[in-house]
């Protein structure tokens, strides 16, 4: 009897072994889920564990823009990654009415309250970083750090994008033109690797609807020259901001970030002098440890 058992629990483990550990999601592998927040649905993902890390996508992207890489660098350091689409886009609904950072900001929150994550850490990059100060201003208990990447401030004394910057935006290339403007002339080999993680996840689709595009578009102009009251009351914000940004930015120039540096009490800024837009891809080793060591 008792070799018995003793064969059977031999063979339970060797099952045991033989099954693997169900792998845990990655950036690439994560699945996207609806959630109903007041009457919008919203579309989002989460893979990774920890504090959560909310991470708000910029003007024409969706969370496929985001570089697989870099989100995995940041939950291997220990944090949930929490992406959504912003209204209008992938599976987030849209609602009536003009869309506006405040809106957007609400969505962002009404999220955070659905999933209960309990004040986590907010990152937003360029529109998204718009929609991060709204989502500070209005909910103020609903984050506690805040990390804006290549983005602007909302009080009417930002820098604009340059002329070429603007005539990238209006080529009728779309996603190739604005690659263009992610990285510098000279940094091919950034873009090429941005490019390939981002192919490494199926089925992508990293542009938002070009209608959306246009609400967008007039949303972020509508914060740029301060129409938007949160815009105004940034300076009131006293949370730990981290404030980054490339130097030959020419979507949203460098200036702006110096402004908000110089507007958020609590705040460190880093630049990059040969990086643009899209310097948090092409610095992930320098820029990835910053957020890590800032968020704690």
């Amino acid at each position: 009897m008792r070799s018995r058992l003793l064969s059977l629990l031999a063979l339970l483990v060797a099952l045991f072994v033989a099954v693997p550990a169900a792998s845990a999601a990655t950036a690439e592998t994560a699945t996207t889920k609806v959630v109903k927040v007041g009457k919008q649905k919203v579309g989002y993902r989460t893979f990774g564990s920890g504090r959560p890390l909310v991470m708000v996508m910029g003007l024409g992207g969706t969370m496929d823009s985001w570089d697989p890489t870099f989100l995995d660098a940041l939950a291997a350091g220990g944090h949930r990654i929490v992406l959504l689409d912003n209204e209008g886009v992938g599976k987030t609904t849209a609602l009536k009415g003009n869309l506006t950072m405040a809106r957007m900001a609400d969505t962002t929150a009404g999220l955070i309250k659905r999933l209960k994550l309990s004040r986590p850490d907010v990152a937003g990059w360029s529109m998204g970083g718009m929609i991060a100060q709204s989502l500070a201003v209005r909910h103020p208990k609903s984050l506690r750090r805040l990390i804006l990447m290549a983005t602007a401030p909302g009080d009417g004394k930002g820098a604009a994008p340059t002329p070429a910057a603007l005539q990238e935006l209006t080529h009728p290339s779309g996603t190739a033109a604005l690659l263009q403007l992610l990285f510098p002339p000279d940094q091919t080999t950034a873009l090429t690797n941005y490019v390939a993680d981002l192919v490494k996840r199926p089925q992508i689709q990293p542009q938002a609807p070009a209608s959306q595009s246009v609400k967008q578009t007039s949303a972020t102009g509508a914060w740029l020259i301060g129409q938007e009251r949160e815009g105004r009351r940034v300076g009131n914000l006293t949370l730990a901001t981290l404030i980054g940004g490339g130097e030959l930015d020419q979507l949203l120039p460098l200036g702006n970030q110096r402004h908000l540096a110089e507007l958020i009490k609590r705040s460190q800024l880093v630049t990059y002098p040969d990086a643009a837009h899209g310097f948090l891809f092409q610095h992930a080793d320098d820029w990835v440890p910053r957020m890590l060591a800032f968020l704690g």
